[in-house]
This record gives C-alpha cells, sequence and structure tokens, in this order.
C-alpha cells in the first residue's frame, strides 16, 4: 500500500515544489522565498548532522519569534531529531532542568538570550555543542558556534530521511507552577492533525499573511509554524510583541490571519491611537489560553475589525481540540450577545478526535449548561505521554481518555463553555465561584483594562474572591463601584447559563 507518513514535513515539500519564488517569510528587513527557505532549512539539517546529530537526537532551541527560530521547526525534525523550544522568559535554571532532563545535546541559542545559557554551561554536560544566533551587538556564548557559518558551510541539499509518523518531532515543557516541568512528547502524527485543524478552522490559504504574535516555543506556535507554509502563505515573524509595532505591521503588510492569547488582545486595544487603526480588509485572529472575556472580544471586533476565533486545548493535545463554531443563527444577535457566544470553547474539531465533558464517574453530563464535569479528550491529537514521567502520562490519560483538568458545561446545541479550572475554583460559604466568571464580569466595566481573580481565605465564608484591577490610563472609579458592577454583571452571566445557547 502507498501510504505517506503524515508529517508536516511533507508541508515544506508541497511549499518548495508549488511556490518557490513565492515570499514565504519577512523578519524586518529580511525577506526569503519559499526556495531560499527550504535551502536555508536543509543547510541547517546537514550542519546539524556535521556536529553529530542524528534521528532521536534531542536538540534545544532558546529564541524569539525569528526566521532562524522558524527554521529550527523544520531543520531539526526533517532529520529526524527531535526539537526542543525553550521559553525564553524562564530564569536559567528553568533552561538547566529542561536542557539536562531532555537530554539535550544541542543548543540553539539566540543572543539576546545568552544570559540564560553561559551561566549554566558547565552544570549542562550533555549538551556537545552550543550554536548562537547573533543579535546586534549581544554578548557572545564563549565557544559558541555561530549559527550563520554552520549554514555556509553546509550543503543545500535535502537529507531525505525516512519519517515514521509515530516517532517523537517536539517535546513541549509545561510551566511547572506548582512542580518541576513536565516534557510532553509530541509525534509527527500528532502535530500534522494539529495542523490541519489549523488551517481548516482558520479557514488558511495561499494568499494569507501570518503574524507571528504567538510565541512559537509555546506549544509550537500552536502550529501555525507548519500550517501556513502547507498552503504556500507568508510568515511575518515578529521578535517582541509591542501593540503599536503590531498595528503598524497589520497595516504596512495587510495582515489577514494571527494567533494570540487573551492578554495580547487586550494589549492591542490599549495600543496608543488605536481607534484611529485603519484595518479594513478581512482578518482572523485566534484566541485561546485563559477562557477570552467576551467584553475584550466585543471591543477587539468592533475597534480593530478583526474576527476572533476562540480555540482551545492545550500543549498535551498539540494544541487544539476545540473551536467556537460559528453558525448562521448567531448572526441576528447583538454584538455584546455574539461576543458572549465567542467566549465559549465550542465545540470539537474535526480532525482531532473527541472532546467531551464527564463526570467523575466518566459519564457525559447532561446538555443543559449548568450540570458541571470535566474536559476530556481522546484521539489524534493526544500527546505520546510525559518524557521519562510514566506515572503523570498514567494519571493524565486514566480511562483511556486525557484530562485537561479544566470545568464546564455542555449547553443544548453542544457547545461547551468552561467555567474554571479544577484548581481555580473558589468555594465560599459552601458555593463554588468561579473565577473566570468574576472577571469576566468585572471586564465589562469601561474603565477596566485587566483584572485577576484570586481567592482569600476568610473566617466566615472560608474564602472569598478577591480582584486585582488595572483601570485604563487616566480612568478613576472606586472599589465599591467596581463591586456593585461586577455583581450586576455576574448574576447576568449566571442567568445567561439557564438558557440555550
Amino acid at each position: 500500500m502507498m501510504i505517506t507518513p503524515l508529517t508536516p514535513m511533507e508541508f515544506k515539500r508541497r511549499a518548495a515544489k508549488l511556490y518557490p519564488d513565492k515570499i514565504a517569510v519577512v523578519d524586518d528587513n529580511v525577506e526569503f522565498t519559499y526556495r531560499t527557505f527550504v535551502e536555508r532549512t536543509n543547510r541547517l539539517s546537514n550542519g546539524l548532522a556535521a556536529l553529530g546529530v542524528e534521528p532521536g537526537t534531542k536538540v534545544a532551541v532558546v529564541a524569539p519569534n525569528t526566521h532562524e527560530m522558524l527554521e529550527c521547526f523544520y531543520g531539526v525534525p526533517q532529520m529526524g531529531a527531535v526539537l526542543v523550544p525553550i521559553n525564553y522568559r524562564l530564569q536559567p535554571h528553568e533552561v538547566e532542568y529542561i536542557v539536562n532532563h531532555s537530554d539535550t545535546e544541542v543548543l540553539i541559542v539566540d543572543a539576546e538570550y545568552s544570559h540564560l545559557v553561559e551561566p549554566i554551561r558547565d552544570a549542562i554536560p550533555n549538551v556537545r555543542h552550543i550554536v548562537q544566533i547573533a543579535h546586534g551587538g549581544a554578548k557572545a556564548v564563549p565557544h559558541a558556534l555561530d549559527y550563520e557559518a554552520l549554514l555556509r558551510k553546509a550543503s543545500p541539499v535535502d537529507r531525505a530521511v525516512t519519517i515514521d509518523e509515530n516517532q517523537p518531532i517536539t517535546i513541549n515543557y509545561t510551566s511547572g507552577t506548582t512542580s518541576k516541568p513536565k516534557g510532553v512528547v509530541l509525534t509527527h502524527r500528532n502535530v500534522y492533525m494539529n495542523a490541519v485543524d489549523f488551517l481548516f478552522h482558520l479557514r488558511v490559504a495561499y494568499d494569507d499573511v501570518y503574524l507571528h504574535t504567538l510565541p512559537m516555543f509555546h506549544a509550537n506556535g500552536w502550529g501555525g509554524v507548519w500550517a501556513i507554509t502547507g498552503v504556500g502563505g507568508t510568515h511575518i515573524c515578529l521578535r517582541k510583541v509591542d501593540p503599536a509595532r503590531v498595528i503598524n505591521l497589520y497595516q504596512e503588510k495587510r495582515i489577514t490571519v494571527a494567533c494570540g492569547a487573551p492578554t495580547v488582545l487586550n494589549m492591542l486595544l490599549q495600543a496608543p491611537h488605536v481607534e484611529e487603526a485603519n484595518i479594513t480588509w478581512p482578518t482572523r485572529i485566534a484566541t485561546a489560553g485563559s477562557p477570552p472575556p467576551a467584553a475584550v472580544i466585543d471591543r477587539v471586533q468592533r475597534l480593530l475589525n478583526m474576527e476572533v476565533i476562540h480555540v482551545y486545548g492545550l500543549t498535551e493535545v498539540s494544541p487544539f481540540i476545540t473551536w467556537c463554531e460559528w453558525r448562521e443563527e448567531f448572526e441576528g444577535l447583538s454584538s455584546e450577545e455574539q461576543a458572549a457566544l465567542k467566549a465559549c470553547q465550542g465545540v470539537e474539531m474535526l480532525f482531532n478526535g473527541e472532546t467531551t465533558v464527564m463526570r467523575q464517574d466518566g459519564t457525559e453530563i447532561a446538555w443543559d449548561g449548568r450540570e458541571i464535569g470535566e474536559i476530556v479528550t481522546r484521539g489524534n491529537v493526544v500527546m505520546e505521554g510525559y518524557y521519562k514521567q510514566p506515572e503523570e502520562t498514567a494519571k493524565a490519560m486514566a480511562g483511556g481518555w486525557f484530562h485537561t483538568g479544566d470545568l464546564a458545561v455542555i449547553h443544548p446545541n453542544g457547545y461547551i463553555e468552561i467555567v474554571d479550572r479544577l484548581k481555580d475554583v473558589i468555594i465560599s460559604g459552601g458555593e463554588n465561584v468561579s473565577s473566570i466568571e468574576v472577571e469576566g464580569a468585572l471586564y465589562k466595566h469601561p474603565q477596566v483594562a485587566d483584572v485577576a481573580v484570586v481567592a482569600r481565605p476568610d473566617e466566615k465564608w472560608g474564602e472569598v474572591p478577591v480582584a486585582f484591577v488595572v483601570l485604563k490610563p487616566g480612568a478613576e472609579v472606586s472599589a465599591e463601584e467596581l463591586t456593585n458592577s461586577a455583581a450586576n454583571a455576574w448574576h447576568t452571566l449566571r442567568r445567561r447559563r439557564t438558557t440555550d445557547l
């Protein structure tokens, strides 16, 4: 039988064949066609091979959203090696743990982040080579190889390594806020299926121009690092998310699609002169992470003319499993009602497998918008497991489902809506209070720029919600007014949950 392995490396092959002269990557003043991009990724593979990298070798990279970082997502996996993208916002000791735990042998680092590597050089004994990407006058890591020099010495010819779709492609480390980070092992098949979901549900096509506002290290840029290439779209790299710069890039490059956490959406709303942004062409921005407040979605769609597509998932599921599918019957609703709908996590994506909400006994909850259970999923995008942590893997996969830890309801139309994380529910006087719901209520106040709600111990109620609020520049509002406004909005949200979507 003729079976082609499911790997995103096929996307690069297709782009090289069909779009060799199309602009593939723009990174400030640097532009590459797909022909050049393919040659550079091949040179990276051959350069790493000269350093002893072979199938199964772990290659870590610490870099922002530059063309070199994008090249690593092809140059490393296409030779059968495993990429370990590392969060450049971590501290040196955290980078040390990830490098050692992942068994990394080659470490690629952007010079801007050399301060994360230099102090730990003697504490990462398995690393045989450090390759540094030059950046301005940034300090160099002693004895590091130069990235561009490595590429210049290497052949631009494809190594033509046979890929098994079930072999690891990346190990992505989770945040580890309460324990050591866990390494999520994703396979070529996992990320291929996720990229297909990305293409289909975000409606990505040949003429799209994609802005990398989302960190590529974060769940492989949600799959955008590969999906955009698959249809010959253009990657616009962005070293740092500056709201004013993002708005300017939209206008200069006519950006049509992007991804970002709700925090990024809120940052764009705070950009100077955001009301004057002249984005008149159709644009989409996918958002996920923490559930986006409906008020933020509404403002982004009205002020910036961006269609907000709410997706949901976790690193462990490559990372997409649901999206807020838009239906014709929603068009007659007010903009506020539409935004509230778009804040839902929605329905399972087409290619990932099955997602639902279950009770503790393993049965599905009622589709009534009231009963609460845990979101679980199984299928094509669920990770192979946690690297070198079989006990944690078994716990996460109990009962043949991956357990997300997110609490949600299912509405009568099948839409899933998160009410909180298991660990974030505030139990006040015996009542479960969702921190997400309270945050959403506070966001509705016109003077609120950002908010986070946490629990505070209380002698009478056990614990009570406390909000930390950032006001818009120049705004003045009392705590009492915010409390009253939030209480009214919160009760409205609770009433809405008892009605059909």
